[in-house]
């Protein structure tokens, strides 16, 4: 079964809802701020895979779109490769995007994780990748580091 704990991260961008949405579903912009390519169709009931960008073609996480409501929220399920499609260490990323005048509140909630040390990597890493999506969407380019690497 998958886990019970929930990570929930949230942020605040100078961009709109639009941009937001088109970072979190293009490739490219997937890659450049987060060391890999999310691809996928995105629509409800199509598989995603998030593939190195070495040019290996190896998916380190994929799942299958959940719901995918443009440019508002997007739902999909985070597993190991080949277990997408089963109970046993699948969770659920959502991403929330709601506007308020020029800026958008991003909320990143990631459930069934589960346990402790995994809760904490999630919050790790997220908020690294969060923080360079933030930076890409405001400066047009990532951070100079990626910020998971940080020790």
């Amino acid at each position: 079964m998958a886990g019970t704990l929930t990570f929930v991260y949230v942020t605040y961008l100078g961009s709109t809802p639009d941009k937001v949405w088109h970072a979190l579903t293009d490739a490219g912009l997937t890659a450049a701020y987060w060391g890999h390519s999310n691809v996928s169709d995105w629509r409800p009931g199509s598989r995603w895979e998030h593939r190195r960008t070495d040019g290996s073609g190896i998916a380190d996480v994929e799942g299958v779109v959940v719901e995918s409501t443009p440019p508002t929220r997007l739902v999909t399920t985070w597993a190991e490769p080949g277990k997408a499609t089963v109970d046993d260490g699948v969770s659920t990323v959502s991403f929330g995007i709601e506007p308020y005048e020029e800026i958008v509140r991003l909320t990143l909630t990631h459930e069934g994780l589960a346990d402790e040390a995994e809760r904490a990597a999630a919050a790790q890493g997220w908020s690294a990748v969060l923080a360079n999506l933030k930076t890409l969407l405001e400066t047009g380019r990532p951070l100079p580091r990626e910020p998971w690497t940080m020790p």
